[in-house]
């Protein structure tokens, strides 16, 4: 099948639908429709589709984001620059859409398991929750690392550690994050009409969320004021599968 073709064929992928999280509020004025996607192969193993490239054989993730925040409460690791800029760790100008469609060429598949089906009152945690069976919680684990250039030395880090809880004064514990896919809501790909990326607070819109204590508390999470660079400072995330998967991914 050409590239294209593939293209077109998974397009629908990116959308996903679901009625598991109430609609977030989405930017003003909207952003206007990304541009059809394209596939760029640079070799046999890695693809670029915008300023994402992905890697088939690792089913590793990278794309360019900067340090947006050094101190204030948080609510995402991650928006765009035209989301919630004023609660988020880092800022991007990667198109959602461009990082779901990396996640769908690499067969991750999303968990809707932190989304309540109820419908609890704002800042609660639900009481009831979709059955997700066991071997798709684990397909929708990563891990998230930030790389960035100090004084000419490459530095690597999970990204956890530079989250700080507020009430335990230690970084955010290690372990994955799940993937959830966005949602697909009035006509509009949620993570590409709010700017949710990647979110600590819980977000129905996100692409990834954290799934650890306190993902439905606004008020405990904040830079790690001491481990994380300037704001502005140019860094990569890099994602990558929990646990390796075999796969004959062919994007």
């Amino acid at each position: 099948m050409s590239m294209m073709r593939t293209i077109l064929a998974l397009l629908p992928l990116l959308l996903p639908v679901s009625g598991w999280a109430e609609e977030e509020e989405p930017l003003d004025p909207p952003p206007k429709p990304p541009e059809k996607p394209v596939v760029e192969k640079i070799d046999d193993s890695h693809y670029r589709i915008g300023q994402v490239t992905l890697d088939k054989a690792t089913r590793e993730i990278r794309f360019p984001a900067a340090v947006n925040m050094v101190e204030g409460p948080l609510e995402f690791l991650l928006v765009h620059v035209r989301g919630k800029v004023h609660e988020s760790l880092f800022s991007t100008e990667v198109s959602p859409t461009h990082l779901n469609l990396a996640f769908t060429l690499l067969r991750y598949t999303p968990s809707p398991e932190l989304y309540a089906t109820d419908s609890p009152p704002e800042h609660e945690a639900g009481s009831k929750f979709p059955e997700v069976a066991a071997d798709v919680k684990a397909a929708a684990r990563v891990n998230i690392k930030v790389e960035w250039s100090d004084k000419g030395e490459v530095k690597s880090f999970p990204v956890n550690d530079w989250v700080l809880h507020t009430t335990t004064a230690k970084a955010m514990p290690a372990g994955p994050w799940v993937y959830g896919g966005s949602e697909f809501s009035a006509g509009r790909f949620q993570a590409e009409s709010t700017g949710d990326m990647i979110a600590i607070f819980l977000s129905s819109a996100a692409l990834l969320n954290y799934p650890g204590q306190d993902d439905r508390d606004d008020d405990v999470w904040t830079p790690f004021t001491k481990r994380v660079p300037p704001i502005g400072t140019k860094v990569t995330l890099v994602i990558s599968p929990n646990s390796p998967v075999k796969t004959d991914t062919k994007p």
